[in-house]
């Protein structure tokens, strides 16, 4: 009777959305952190989460970089060649908003616990050694201290190595071992209402209620990022491609992509209804059945503001002083980090480490701002995957229409007018 009475919890706890536990976390977590302030055991849900999430995020981000690089196709024409261009442009012009908001709106994030920079940079010249000598570290001691920096460039090189060289049962190996490991995140993450629950524990019972105050400013500074990406620079960028105005083409590409895709949090799970979109709006489909997975992959513009605007705020928190040369680094750092983002919910969180490695800040420090993210994650991430998934059917759809110009082949009617 007992076991039968706990597979039907656990079956209800897994066939509730993940955005309502999130919720329930968060409130349980407040009422706890008021009530009974004292009993820091809860905290321990909130240290357990974050240490997990420290555990696996250096190994997903190596194999996720060097499956998709070891993987990618070859069979590429000119229209592919101009997806792959709107997406890296996207994407680094996203990342680039987000530090222009953060500079104007700078944000303080109150951490958990106690957190320090490792080594604040003194200028770009620290910054540009502190890069390379990261990025020349041992492949191995990088993933045992969570070396982002090494971990990406060791990740790109082994990547690009194996794509000549491996065979395709090597290359599915590795595709394997990436999809466990994501595995093994959903698992962590679908536990993340209980370490949620910690967390906010923790820091309501050490700051008290006026906390979410601060965490609404850090939320409107990303949603407003990512507005203004989704409704001004996006279709600038359709606009300037096509010669023509991008709204139609826009508009359908959040109405009929970025609103599953804000329900589901999953860019890859949001692939079959863009491949479906592809096909109304009159695409290739040799041409988007590629372009669609691929983007669900590294055309991460949400991925890159949250990146870019976290990481900052870390940095302002810690009270570490970012010139613009340092912060074009940041953007590039982001738009790399954003490409490498995985699938799953809150996936782009699991980068922050990346980005925060750059100004010597703590992997303690960083995992308690992925912390913070995940606290507001049931808006951040949701709107942060309808901006990336809808992305990758308007580029897409750019790039063949682009090439229809070009070949004397009218525009659809809806665009054209």
């Amino acid at each position: 009777m007992k076991n039968n009475m706990l597979s039907k919890l656990v079956a209800c706890y897994n066939s509730t959305s993940l955005i309502l536990r999130i919720f329930i976390g968060i409130v349980i977590g407040a009422l706890l952190g008021v009530v009974i302030p004292s009993q820091e055991w809860i905290g321990i849900f909130g240290d357990t989460f974050v240490g997990a999430l420290k555990a696996v995020a250096p190994v997903l981000v190596f194999a996720l970089v060097t499956s998709s690089l070891a993987k990618g196709g070859t069979k590429l024409d000119r229209r592919f060649g101009t997806v792959l261009v709107l997406y890296m442009v996207s994407t680094l012009l996203a990342s680039l908003i987000a530090v222009a908001a953060s500079f104007i709106f700078p944000q303080t994030i109150a951490l958990a616990n106690e957190a320090s920079a490792d080594s604040a940079p003194a200028g770009i010249g620290q910054v540009l050694k502190n890069l390379l000598i990261n990025a020349v570290s041992n492949p191995i001691d990088a993933l045992a201290r969570a070396n982002y920096i090494g971990i990406l460039v060791w990740a790109c090189i082994f990547g690009l190595a194996l794509k000549s060289l491996a065979g395709e049962g090597t290359k599915q190996m590795l595709n394997d071992f990436a999809e466990g490991l994501s595995k093994v995140v959903r698992w962590i993450i679908n536990l993340a209402p209980f370490g949620i629950m910690g967390l906010v524990f923790t820091t309501v019972s050490s700051n008290g209620m006026g906390i979410f105050k601060n965490y609404g400013t850090l939320l409107a500074v990303l949603v407003g990022s990512m507005l203004f990406m989704a409704l001004v620079v996006s279709p600038l960028i359709v606009a300037i491609t096509l010669k023509c105005n991008p709204y139609p083409l826009v508009w359908r590409c959040l109405k009929q992509s970025g609103i599953t895709a804000f329900f589901t949090r999953s860019s890859a799970a949001n692939i079959p209804v863009n491949m479906e979109l592809c096909e109304e709006l009159g695409l290739d489909k040799e041409m988007y059945s590629v372009s669609i997975p691929l983007g669900a992959t590294i055309n991460m513009d949400g991925a890159a503001i949250t990146i870019a605007i976290m990481t900052l705020a870390a940095a302002h928190t810690l009270g570490i002083v970012v010139d613009i040369p340092t912060a074009l680094i940041l953007c590039v750092l982001a738009t790399l980090g954003a490409c490498g983002a995985s699938g799953v919910a809150g996936g782009s969180l699991l980068l922050i480490p990346l980005a925060c490695s750059l100004f010597g800040i703590s992997n303690d420090a960083a995992m308690q701002v992925v912390g913070v993210g995940f606290i507001i994650g049931v808006v951040q991430d949701s709107l942060e995957t309808a901006l990336n998934s809808a992305g990758d059917v308007l580029f897409t759809a750019t790039a063949e229409y682009r090439a229809w110009k070009k070949q004397g082949k009218p525009l659809p009617d809806f665009l054209a007018k």
